[in-house]
């Protein structure tokens, strides 16, 4: 298997699994507000837009129809 073939595998998986999931989301817990004596925790939320996915299954789909030069 050659680097191209490798390349084109990650971009296919990582496209589809961004796209199948829609956002994937990761949250992380942010910095605690003391508010007249009551502690409100805020969840800070961070996503990979679909978009980026779509690229990457894009890209994948890509050089996998690019035929290779020959010299």
């Amino acid at each position: 298997m050659n680097t191209k073939s490798i390349i084109v595998i990650a971009l296919v998986v990582v496209g589809v699994v961004v796209l199948a999931s829609l956002c994937l989301g990761l949250i992380t817990p942010g910095k605690p507000t003391k508010f007249l004596g009551v502690d409100i925790a805020k969840d800070d939320g961070q996503f990979i837009l679909p978009i980026a996915g779509a690229l990457a299954l894009g890209g994948g789909i890509a050089l996998l129809l690019v035929k290779p030069r020959r010299l």
